[in-house]
């Protein structure tokens, strides 16, 4: 019943006077104006003003991220921390959201807390948010009395594992954009440009070089046949976002062939490593035992390879396997890394040793990224040049050789 009241609640801009009589204001999630007026004086604030807060454009889209996650886990811990219960701290974080979606998941799960649920109980209703490595480490939090050192844990992880993401993205994102630009100045060419100078080049009455012939027919069959073309790999791209999405076999072939691609390959291997390493040292710190650890390991690592690899890995370990064996057996981990967890199995400290590896790895996956930029500005510059420089030589060709003649 509280999550269907919350799922139907509206958002509320307030403004008034606290205890202190310093003027405040901030939003709310309620069923109507006078439940927060109700609210607000449960909380010692006396409110001048309250309205619904009115719809942007683009409000109805908002989604929530792994990054809102992330800084919720943050904010969450802070509060926490600071010696706020558990319910207030909900209304702060929440209240003070922008995002609408993920304002409303945030006092969802208050009012699950407020009913009497364990938090972790609360947020394992939401699993497209929380996945198992979340709830698991709060469940363990709340055991152990110590929710907030493992918020502060989880929030550390996530900005960790989100910081790689974003580094990545970032790495990718400009190449991506400039071939695209690429691609559509070279489709306007072809088909505004270059008609242009075949009109011109028929009353030359001389055969054309066979490289501007070529560029010729190269327009001509764009434009005739351009929009089967468009519709072809409209349909190509379509039919494999569907297929990866819904078929594992496909997404562990790519996420293979993604670990043998020259130069991207290495900068992926060591993301899946260093989240691997990130993840182990998180969730066995947090006092999980090894064995169920590693379900939550292998889901984190963001690639299917080696979410393989360690679920036989956690199978080798339930049977009395090493950890340093089990890593062995699976051919997906460097010398280094192998040495150093086996250097924290026999020390006992297994966490300590999994955060060094999760520290170097990704401080080697940010050289790497930086690198890879460096690497491929002049790359595709040199493609954008002979894209465009190519056209416009073949287009000129004619004209250098009727000079040359004259």
């Amino acid at each position: 019943m509280a999550e269907s009241a919350v799922a139907n609640s509206t958002p509320f801009l307030w403004e008034g006077t606290d205890r202190k009589g310093n003027k405040i204001k901030g939003k709310a999630m309620a069923a109507n104006e006078a439940a927060v007026r109700a609210d607000l004086r449960r909380q010692g604030v006396v409110p001048s003003r309250i309205k619904k807060q009115s719809k942007g454009l683009f409000s109805g889209s908002a989604k929530i991220t792994m990054g809102d996650i992330a800084i919720f886990s943050r904010q969450l811990a802070t509060m926490l921390s600071a010696g706020i219960p558990l319910v207030q701290a909900f209304e702060i974080v929440g209240s003070g959201h922008e995002n609408a979606a993920m304002q409303k998941l945030i006092m969802t799960i208050k009012a699950d807390v407020e009913g009497g649920s364990a938090l972790a109980e609360a947020l394992a209703k939401h699993p497209l948010y929380f996945d198992d490595l979340f709830i698991n480490l709060v469940e363990a939090g709340e055991q152990a009395g110590a929710l907030e050192t493992l918020l502060d844990k989880i929030a550390t992880y996530k900005e960790k594992t989100e910081a790689i993401k974003k580094k990545i993205k970032k790495a990718l994102t400009y190449p991506a954009a400039v071939l695209v630009v690429a691609f559509v100045v070279t489709v306007i060419l072809l088909i505004f440009v270059i008609p242009a100078f075949e009109d011109l080049f028929q009353g030359f009455g001389a055969d054309l070089p066979a490289f501007t012939q070529v560029v010729i027919d190269l327009s001509k069959f764009v434009r005739d046949q351009g929009w089967m073309l468009a519709l072809a790999g409209f349909a190509a791209v379509s039919a494999f976002l569907y297929f990866k999405k819904r078929s594992r076999a496909m997404r562990e072939f790519l996420d293979r062939m993604a670990l043998k691609t020259p130069i991207i390959g290495p900068i992926i291997q060591k993301a899946a490593i260093a989240r691997y390493a990130r993840t182990l040292s998180t969730m066995f710190s947090a006092g999980v035992p090894l064995v169920e650890a590693l379900e939550s390991v292998a889901g984190a690592t963001g690639n299917i390879v080696y979410e393989v690899g360690v679920l036989h890995m956690k199978d080798e370990v339930s049977t009395g396997q090493r950890l340093q064996q089990a890593m062995e057996n699976t051919d997906l981990f460097p010398n280094m890394v192998i040495q150093m967890i086996a250097v924290g199995e026999e020390s006992g400290s297994l966490d300590e040793m999994s955060a060094k590896v999760a520290d170097f790895y990704e401080e080697d996956v940010d050289n790497a990224v930086d690198n890879l930029s460096s690497l491929l500005e002049p790359m595709i510059m040199a493609i954008l040049g002979v894209l465009v420089g190519g056209l416009v030589i073949a287009m000129y060709l004619p004209i250098f050789k009727m000079g040359a003649v004259v």
